[in-house]
C-alpha cells in the first residue's frame, strides 16, 4: 500500500476567531521550540503506529484556546485509488453526532420549549415504551441526555449487522418502540443509547417545529463555521473526500472495506460526518464561550453540559449533558468518541488549559488511544507557553536534567530508528525535554515511555540514561561508520543497528 503524508502546523492560514490575542500572540504555540520538539515525537509515534496498526489514513489536530497548532494527515482514503488523506478529508464521526444533537437540545431548553425535567412522552406522545419496572421514575430529557434512562441501547432493527449495515428510517424506529421494553429503572445505572439521542434529536424537530437537520444546520453548524460537518454522510462525496471506511484487522493482516451507510433515523446518535479541522473548530467555540457571553449558546449552558450529572453506582462512568466526562492524571476531560462500521473517531478536551486533540481514522482502531497520546505528548509545552513566567519558558524549551539551560552536542546526528529485534519491534531515538530519549514502537503510552528513558549527554558519542531518581543509569555509546554516519547504539555492550533516519 503506498502511503503519503501531510503534517504541518497551523499559524495564520487556519486561525481562529480570535479570543481577546493578536494574530501575533495567538500564533506563539506553533512557533515554540518545546512544542515544535513535542510535534516532532508525536510525528515519530504516529507513523510507526500507523504502519502497526495497519490503518489506512487518519487525520489529526491540535488545539491550543483558539489556534490550530497542527493538524496532519497520513495514509489513503481510498486503496483502490491512492488518493491521500488530508486534513480536510470527511469520515463518519459517529456517537460525536450526540453532541450537537445535545446542542441543539439545550438551545431549545434556553427558549423554554423543553425542560431537563420534563418526561419525553410530553414531547414525543408516541413513545409508547413498555416501562418493566413498577415505580420506575419517568424517562426525562435529561436521563436521556446522560443516557441514564434505563432505555435500550439501540432501536429494534440489527443496523450494526454485516454486511449491509441497514439503518432504520425514523419511521420505522417509531415503528419499533412498541415491540421494546426498559431495560433498567430510570436513573439506576448507566446505558448508553442510540436510541435516546435519536429520540432527543426527535425532541429538537417537534419543538423547533423544522426538520432536525435543517435545525442543527442553521442553529449550529453555520453560525459555528463548520461547513465541512454533515448531519448525514454525505453520498455525494463518496471516492473523494469522504474517505472509504476498513473493519478490523484479519487473521492474514488486512482489513476489509466495509460498505457506504447512511445512519437514516439514527442520525441525531450517529449519522453526521465531519473533518478534522471542523472538529477543531467545535472546541476552539468551547474555549471562547466563557462568562457573560453567548455564541450558539450561552457560557453557562455550556459549562452545565460539561458539568457531571450522572455518576454509575460503580463510579467508573460519568456524563454531563450530551458530553462524557473523565478525570485522567489529576484533570478532567469532556469530549466524546465514535464508532460506526469502517471510522473511528476521538475528541478530547482540557478546558483549563484550553488544549484539544482530534484523531480521526477510516479503520477500527481506538481512536482514544490516540487523540489522548497526541495531548499526553504536547500539552505540557502548551502549558509552558501559556505561562508567561521566564522560568516555564526555560522548561518547556532547552532544559537539562536538573532544569539548568546548558548546552551539548548537536543531537541531529543520532536522531532515528533503530531495531529492538527479537525482543521488541524498534526503538526511536527523539528530542525530548532538550535532551535525547528513546521511545519503543509501537507503544500505547508515548509520554510514559519517554519519560522513562531519558538520556543525558557524558562525552562525545557517550550518552546515559536519566533514572527515574535523577541519578546516573547505564551508558548509551553510539557508534559510527567511516564516513562520520551513526550506525547504531550499544547498551550494556549490545548494538541496536539503526534502521532508518
Amino acid at each position: 500500500m503506498t502511503r503519503r503524508s501531510s503534517w504541518h502546523a497551523f499559524v495564520a492560514a487556519a486561525m481562529l476567531v480570535p479570543h481577546g490575542l493578536s494574530a501575533q500572540n495567538a500564533a506563539q504555540s506553533a512557533d515554540d521550540a518545546g512544542v515544535r520538539e513535542a510535534l516532532a515525537v508525536v510525528d515519530v509515534w504516529l507513523e510507526a503506529q500507523q504502519a502497526y496498526d495497519k490503518i489506512p489514513a487518519f487525520s489529526a489536530a491540535l488545539v491550543h484556546d483558539q489556534e490550530i497548532v497542527w493538524s496532519a494527515a497520513r495514509g489513503v482514503a481510498h486503496r483502490d485509488t491512492g488518493a491521500p488523506a488530508t486534513d480536510e478529508t470527511l469520515y463518519s464521526i459517529c456517537s460525536i453526532s450526540k453532541l450537537f444533537t445535545s446542542v441543539a437540545l439545550m438551545q431549545l431548553r434556553d427558549r423554554g420549549l423543553v425542560s431537563l425535567r420534563d418526561p419525553i412522552t410530553d414531547h414525543l406522545p408516541w413513545f409508547a415504551l413498555e416501562q418493566r419496572y413498577e415505580g420506575s421514575p419517568p424517562i426525562t430529557v435529561e436521563g436521556v441526555l446522560t443516557h441514564s434512562a434505563g432505555l435500550p441501547r439501540e432501536s429494534a432493527h440489527p443496523y450494526w449487522s454485516a454486511p449491509d449495515f441497514v439503518f432504520p428510517t425514523m419511521d420505522e424506529v417509531r415503528d419499533g418502540v412498541p415491540r421494546q421494553e426498559t431495560l433498567y429503572p430510570a436513573r439506576r445505572y448507566f446505558q448508553y443509547s442510540n436510541l435516546g439521542l435519536t429520540l432527543a434529536g426527535e425532541i429538537v424537530a417537534e419543538r423547533s417545529g423544522s426538520t432536525y437537520h435543517d435545525y442543527v444546520r442553521e442553529n449550529v453548524l453555520a453560525p459555528l463555521g463548520m461547513h465541512d460537518t454533515f448531519t448525514e454522510m454525505p453520498e455525494h462525496h463518496r471516492g473523494g473526500r469522504l474517505a472509504t471506511g476498513y473493519g478490523a484487522i484479519t487473521r492474514d493482516g488486512t482489513r476489509e472495506e466495509v460498505p457506504f451507510f447512511q445512519a437514516r433515523g439514527i442520525a441525531p446518535a450517529a449519522g453526521y460526518a465531519s473533518t478534522a479541522l471542523d472538529l477543531a473548530r467545535f472546541a476552539a467555540w468551547q474555549f471562547r464561550l466563557m462568562g457573560d457571553t453567548e455564541e450558539v449558546l450561552h457560557a453557562h449552558t455550556l459549562d452545565e453540559m460539561h458539568r457531571v450529572h450522572y455518576v454509575d453506582p460503580e463510579w467508573n462512568t460519568f456524563w454531563g449533558l450530551g458530553f462524557s466526562v473523565n478525570r485522567r492524571n489529576d484533570e478532567s476531560f469532556v469530549g466524546h468518541g465514535g464508532s460506526c462500521p469502517g471510522f473511528r473517531s476521538q475528541l478530547v478536551m482540557q478546558k483549563e488549559h484550553e488544549i484539544a486533540a482530534v484523531f480521526m481514522a477510516n479503520a477500527m482502531v481506538a481512536a482514544g488511544t490516540y487523540a489522548y497520546g497526541i495531548y499526553d505528548l504536547v500539552a505540557a509545552a502548551l502549558k509552558a507557553v501559556a505561562d508567561s513566567s521566564d522560568e516555564a519558558a526555560v522548561v518547556a524549551s532547552e532544559p537539562s536534567v536538573d532544569g539548568a539551560q546548558r548546552e551539548g552536542p548537536d543531537l541531529a546526528p543520532y536522531l532515528g530508528t533503530y531495531s529492538a529485534q527479537p525482543w521488541g519491534s524498534e526503538t526511536a531515538v527523539v528530542r525530548w525535554k532538550g535532551g535525547l530519549a528513546f521511545l519503543s514502537l509501537p507503544t500505547t503510552n508515548p509520554t510514559t515511555t519517554l519519560n522513562g528513558n531519558r538520556l543525558d549527554h557524558d562525552q562525545g558519542d557517550v550518552f546515559f540514561r536519566v533514572r527515574s531518581d535523577g541519578e546516573r543509569g547505564e551508558d548509551v555509546v553510539f557508534e559510527r561508520d567511516a564516513s562520520g554516519a551513526v550506525t547504531g547504539y550499544r547498551v550494556h555492550g549490545n548494538l541496536s543497528a539503526r534502521i532508518r533516519e
